[in-house]
């Protein structure tokens, strides 16, 4: 039996959603393999919540807890469900690494590079791979308005560099809803990233390393009911509609999805499960981003996806927790 501290909770906006994931793998961990300690993390406190809603201080020093009783439980791996910062970023789980702690999601290194759209972006277009004209701006930086309707037409996509769950994004129709789309984006960081509007269907693809074997899902289409995939269409039941397998999608774009996101997920050397997002075009495929820790309800793509081909939500994280040791 091994003891698991289901991280959730963290600093961002993703903070509730974070809260009912780790809830949703503690429900559905294999119960006579491990046992599950949900732990969460603020910027306050750092705690054990067990069923009875009573909270123990985590012990920072080795990420340990002591409970009323005196047991001390010392943790084998951390199954992480923060997403955004500090668990999706690296921040977090550098501090794992230092006390030898395995976790299920990529590596620090990793997860700060592909949280950072502006680096991942970089990363990706240097192997080749198309994505969407963009501009980029750190706060303080002069914003030439008129410049970027010129270069990048409308509408136009408003991001911050570094967010999840699309916190942040806004899609921009007219000239005029620039400034306050660019506010709303630097809330959430020093960068912003402006991107063409690539017309097109949304592709999400998952992946996960199961003894050493890459499996690649089957792929989902995301038809949003709003403009775009927004944080309300995620988690709002109804808003947007998720389709596994995607309908009359080509097989040549099947598969060279899965082809690319086998490679980015080998040359990242990411770790567990990983969803990489496309728009498929008239004129090709486009990355969009690269989510190490998604969304993970019963609900979530990458579960929709791992039910499709046969795997339960159970036998995916304990896939996960499998490949971290």
């Amino acid at each position: 039996m091994k003891n698991i501290a289901i991280v959730c909770g963290g600093y961002s906006g993703e903070y509730e959603i974070s809260i009912q994931s780790a809830q949703v793998v503690a429900d559905n961990l294999d119960k006579k393999r491990f046992k599950g300690y949900l732990v969460v993390i603020t910027r306050d406190r750092w705690y054990y919540k067990d069923k009875s809603g009573e909270t123990v201080e985590i012990d920072r020093g080795d990420f340990s807890i002591s409970l009323i009783d005196g047991k001390k439980i010392r943790f084998d791996g951390i199954f992480n469900a923060i997403h955004g910062t500090p668990g999706e970023d690296g921040k977090l789980l550098g501090y794992f690494d230092m006390l030898g702690l395995p976790y299920t999601s990529c590596s620090a290194d990793v997860s700060a590079l592909t949280f950072n759209k502006f680096l991942c972006n970089k990363f990706v277009s240097s192997y080749g791979i198309t994505l969407a004209k963009s501009l980029t701006y750190v706060k303080g930086d002069p914003i030439p308005y008129a410049e970027i309707t010129k270069s990048l037409g409308l509408p136009l996509f408003i991001k911050p560099a570094c967010s999840g769950s699309s916190v942040g994004i806004t899609k921009v129709k007219n000239s005029s809803e620039l400034p306050g789309a660019i506010s709303i984006a630097f809330k959430e960081g020093d960068r912003v990233i402006i991107e063409e509007f690539i017309d097109g269907r949304e592709i999400a693809c998952g992946l996960i390393m199961k003894k050493k074997e890459l499996i690649v899902f089957p792929l989902t289409e995301i038809i949003s009911k709003k403009e775009f995939f927004d944080y309300e269409a995620k988690y709002t039941k109804g808003m947007a509609d998720e389709i596994t397998p995607p309908v009359n999608l080509p097989l040549q774009a099947e598969l060279d999805i899965k082809a690319l996101s086998a490679f980015l997920y080998r040359e990242l050397n990411c770790k567990g499960f990983v969803r990489i997002d496309y728009i498929v075009s008239a004129n090709g495929i486009y990355f969009i981003e690269i989510n190490t820790v998604p969304g993970i309800s019963n609900a979530s793509i990458l579960p929709q996806q791992a039910n499709a081909m046969g795997m339960s939500i159970g036998e995916l994280f304990s896939t996960a927790i499998e490949a971290m040791f």
